[in-house]
């Protein structure tokens, strides 16, 4: 018996190290650099406590990349969210292609955020771009790379683009594991598939579909990689997500101080959102 605990206990041993090197030791790394002052080749100078914490609510740069990443986040999630429920309900149906356009649909899932971004510099092109090239058939010829909201849109665009199929894939499954009988019993009450969409189909996949609003919403928040390909956070700092705001302060400026203190922040505020629709969806299964 104690053999056997042993055993299992030696065979736990390399996750929890990965933990402590991958996770905890980062995180503590960054608390304590978030409370002190380091400076380029000094290392740490001093003890600040929550100093950085302070400098950073007291810059409007801080608080423009956090209104940035709220917009961004609530546009591309919501947008997703609908769309990709949207199309799965469509092909619930008996359509021609279906199996077609499964694979069509999930496509851009697998485009990486970087190269998207630096895909968009040319389909955004405000001269040469072949989306102004369209518009311009209808009279409109939008700025998208050198203004602020144009650029912001650009990037939400591409996003949509690119996660809204794994929305699509997620209530796919869960469309599909509805007992038909449901949707039979609801033919007999109501007429037109919309009744039948909001009374049957999204209460019973509501479970599903909210873990998939929870890791859409994660990963929109920590966003980089695409935005910052496409517009550097410009004109100007613009269009600068949170997450580029941290890495140019951190690793662009070596401001460890004040870039951990962010890092922190944002962290406590994505934990308390997600603790709060944890609560949400324990609500909806319970």
């Amino acid at each position: 018996m104690r053999r056997s605990r042993a055993v299992k206990y030696a065979f736990l041993v390399p996750a929890v190290l990965w933990i402590l090197v991958v996770s905890l030791f980062p995180l503590a790394s960054a608390i304590y650099y978030s409370l002190v002052q380091y400076a380029l080749g000094q290392g740490v100078t001093a003890f600040v406590a929550f100093q950085n914490y302070l400098d950073n609510f007291h810059n409007p740069t801080f608080w423009h990349a956090a209104w940035i990443t709220a917009v961004y986040v609530a546009v591309t999630v919501a947008v997703e969210m609908a769309f990709g429920v949207a199309l799965a309900w469509s092909l619930t149906k008996r359509v021609w292609g279906r199996q077609f356009f499964r694979v069509l649909f999930t496509a851009p899932l697998f485009t990486m955020g970087v190269a998207l971004g630096y895909l968009g510099v040319t389909l955004f092109d405000a001269d040469s771009g072949p989306v102004n090239f369209f518009l311009g058939f209808i009279g409109l010829h939008p700025p998208w790379i050198a203004s602020a909201f144009w650029g912001l849109a650009a990037a939400i665009i591409l996003d949509i683009w690119r996660w809204t199929p794994f929305v699509f894939l997620v209530a796919l499954a869960a469309l599909e594991s509805v007992p038909g009988e449901f949707y039979e019993a609801a033919a007999l009450d109501t007429r037109g598939e919309w009744p039948v969409f909001v009374g049957i189909a999204l209460p019973t996949i509501a479970p599903v579909l909210t873990i998939a609003f929870l890791l859409r919403l994660m990963e929109a928040f920590k966003v980089f990689g695409l935005p910052f390909a496409l517009t550097s956070g410009g004109p100007g700092t613009s269009t600068q997500v949170y997450s580029a705001m941290v890495y140019l302060t951190t690793l662009q400026f070596f401001d460890f101080g004040h870039g951990s203190a962010m890092g922190i922040f944002f962290l406590a505020v994505v934990l308390l959102i997600v603790l709060r629709l944890f609560r949400v969806m324990r609500a909806q299964i319970e």
